[in-house]
């Protein structure tokens, strides 16, 4: 039988943290925000002016909605467990113990994830998010790393609810991939997954290697916000370099295997971009420039120090001593974060795409 008082102080704890949290988040502001948002969009000559900035304000409606009721839910959750527990209290009887412990668990956990969001406050937190993903030196061991990451990405969109495309991907020389880049979207894609740029290291025994040795591989993940509304960058025709070629890759069925795939090489710079999800060249090329300026706004912001903060990550070796994080596979199992020393000894999880641990661990050093 659990101690009833126990579980109470437990909770009169984490109700001063959710009332904490509505300052954190300005709850008040949040719903006067809505409120006025909701009193313009009512307006019968709401979608009479211009159609792209009142769909914008419908996003923001929504996303300030689902804020403010993921609050009030978790407000009801907590007073939820104080009735379990004075139910229980009444009764003296233990019938109530497992939902008890399952509630307040629950009210933790959700307190926990939205604090996190608190601290995606960044300008482009809440935007879409490129990855690239490069392998190392070391041939096809390298090429296979650089697979597995791509596929643990893509199951942590899908396991969230992101959509995610495989915007470009070039098959390895006998196994994995020589680059890949994905588009994962939805709300706070960029805030939660910025975490993830760097320098990723696997330690095995390759499964390319006759005499069984143990290997060490490297892969260089970048992750950008997608940025669509910024009219600052300019990008020249004359600068560019398009080049068409067939989809192809491990992607199956986020691949579209066609001959509309684009390619563009920006010529001052030397940045390349692709796309190979849609359907035509011209939606491929559109996707291609829009990678293509949301690297150029990062490079920009990193040359004049604005919002540095915002965008994490330097440019390093895909090699020993610049790593991230660290993925051993043998002789033991284990998954370190080096910026964090957050681990876990799950590693097959994490290669599943739970990295909730990690990311959650990175956002708190950011205080």
């Amino acid at each position: 039988m659990i101690i009833l008082d126990d579980y109470r102080f437990k909770l009169d704890g984490l109700k001063k943290q959710i009332e904490d949290l509505a300052d954190a988040m300005k709850l008040e502001s949040l719903k006067e925000k809505h409120a006025e948002i909701e009193k313009v969009s009512s307006a019968p000559d709401f979608w009479s002016g211009d159609m792209d900035a009142a769909q914008k304000l419908l996003v923001e409606q929504k996303q300030l909605k689902e804020k403010i009721t993921a609050y009030a839910a978790l407000e009801s959750l907590c007073e939820d467990a104080y009735t379990l527990i004075e139910l229980a209290g009444e009764e003296q009887t233990d019938e109530f113990d497992a939902e008890i412990v399952e509630t307040v668990g629950n009210v933790e956990k959700e307190l926990e994830k939205q604090t996190l969001e608190t601290l995606l406050n960044g300008e482009y937190d809440k935007n879409n998010a490129i990855i690239t993903i490069h392998p190392g030196a070391g041939g096809t061991e390298a090429q296979d790393w650089a697979l597995m990451l791509y596929r643990m990405y893509i199951r942590f969109g899908e396991q969230h609810g992101y959509k995610v495309k495989v915007l470009d991907i070039l098959d390895g020389d006998e196994a994995g991939i020589k680059s890949a880049e994905i588009l994962v979207e939805g709300v706070n894609a960029y805030g939660y997954l910025k975490s993830e740029n760097g320098v990723h290291r696997l330690v095995r025994v390759s499964p390319f290697d006759s005499s069984g040795r143990r290997h060490t591989s490297f892969a260089s993940v970048e992750v950008i916000p997608e940025i669509e509304d910024d009219n600052t960058i300019e990008i020249r025709e004359d600068d560019l370099r398009v080049e068409t070629h067939r989809a192809s890759g491990a992607g199956g069925q986020h691949v579209n295997k066609t001959d509309s795939a684009i390619r563009i090489i920006h010529l001052p710079t030397g940045i390349v971009v692709g796309c190979q999800t849609e359907r035509s060249q011209k939606q491929n090329r559109e996707q291609a420039m829009k990678m293509l300026k949301s690297k150029l706004i990062e490079i920009k912001e990193r040359a004049h120090l604005e919002k540095i903060e915002d965008i994490k990550g330097d440019q390093m070796q895909i090699a020993w001593g610049s790593q991230i994080r660290s993925y051993v596979f043998m002789p033991y199992t284990l998954v370190k974060d080096h910026r964090t020393n957050y681990e876990m000894g799950n590693v097959n999880a994490v290669m599943d795409g739970d990295l909730d641990g990690f990311i959650n661990a990175y956002l708190k050093s950011l205080k």
